[in-house]
């Protein structure tokens, strides 16, 4: 059937790596926001999994972290092979991690084409993401296209990259395809105010679709040194040559796949999507994404409100009773009490930050 063609080539590469700073006090360097449950029964990591399974299955995914996570990811993702659950041994930015997975994918298929997904998003329309993905992958399915999925903004925001739509190319699966004309980073609020306004801009959430040939390729013209040594590790046996990927992985340029890459391609697509997307940054947002009560807090069952509005609660253990308070993030766990003003969410990295000076290690 037509339809399940388009993915009969796809791989899922899925970037799970990097450490909890925002949700502090309930993320940890050991439990970083991709793991944790923030809005329901499934972890973020096990929400992006579940949204592609009805396209790409468990052995044509790979998820990519770090040698302190990967247990976790192991333990929360029991479907997948464990041996597609892959632990780089430093954090490099995106392009190195994303260029040892083409690699692994050609060793698999020479025609796989790479779905590059974040592990820590919410889509809360996951149908409409699976038909932007099939329009995605038959367009990119063309040796030497790039796609990337462009979300339609909802309002002007200083917190994300921009994509500016060029010139219509194709109705794909029912799906607009454009040319990229630019990437922007996160521009200043006036700026961001224009790009909204203008209709022309789409926010960037770093989904990137195309043969992992064509990747590869892009990878050897624009960042030739980091393309010879994933060579080298790939000929050496590649996420398996763990001496070799360990000696060899630290060494290479850390950046981006958008600067290493994107920025530069030749045939760079975007596709329109209106699919519910959040990247959850802050608690602010989570209080956003969550169902309320009449007074508008977001808070455990049992626990007590009495003339307080607005509030988000998060306390798995103790019982929480809000007296006349509005506005706040209210975080407990075993060791650390959190309270913030919501508008301020942004700023518990900052607690991190403070935490790491004053070298209390146990409570990152």
């Amino acid at each position: 059937m037509r339809r399940n063609s388009d993915f009969a080539h796809a791989y899922a590469v899925i970037l799970a790596g990097g450490s909890g700073t925002r949700f502090w006090p309930l993320s940890r360097r050991r439990r970083p926001k991709q793991l944790l449950h923030l809005l329901g029964k499934r972890t973020l990591l096990e929400e992006t999994v579940a949204r592609i399974l009805p396209v790409i299955p468990a052995e044509r995914i790979h998820v990519f972290t770090n040698e302190v996570l990967r247990g976790q990811v192991v333990r929360c993702l029991p479907q997948l092979p464990k041996s597609h659950i892959v632990a780089e041994p430093v954090g490099r930015n995106t392009a190195p991690t994303i260029g040892l997975a083409a690699h692994e994918i050609l060793r698999h298929d020479p025609q796989g084409l790479m779905v590059v997904l974040t592990s820590d998003h919410v889509i809360r329309k996951a149908g409409a993401f699976r038909r932007v993905l099939r329009a995605a992958c038959r367009w990119a399915a063309v040796e030497g296209r790039s796609v990337t999925i462009g979300l339609k903004p909802t309002r002007p925001d200083t917190g994300y990259g921009y994509v500016r739509k060029g010139q219509r190319v194709a109705r794909v699966a029912g799906q607009e395809i454009y040319r990229v004309q630019r990437f922007t980073e996160k521009p200043p609020l006036a700026t961001a105010r224009r790009y909204f306004a203008s209709g022309n801009y789409l926010w960037n959430g770093g989904m990137f679709i195309w043969r992992a040939s064509t990747l590869l390729r892009h990878l050897a013209h624009s960042k030739p040194e980091m393309a010879r040594d994933l060579e080298r590790i790939r000929r050496a046996g590649g996420v398996r040559a763990t001496r070799t990927l360990r000696r060899i992985f630290p060494r290479l340029e850390k950046i981006s796949i958008d600067y290493a890459v994107m920025e530069k391609a030749p045939e760079v697509f975007v596709v329109a999507a209106d699919i519910g997307w959040s990247d959850v940054g802050s608690w602010d947002v989570v209080y956003d994404l969550q169902a309320k009560d009449a007074e508008g807090n977001v808070r455990p069952r049992g626990s007590l409100s009495l003339d307080a509005r607005g509030n988000i609660v998060v306390s798995p253990r103790k019982f929480v009773a809000a007296v006349g308070v509005r506005d706040l993030v209210i975080v407990e766990t075993d060791d650390a009490l959190l309270v913030a003003a919501r508008e301020r969410s942004q700023d518990v990295g900052k607690v991190v930050q403070e935490l790491e000076k004053r070298g209390l290690v146990e409570l990152l």
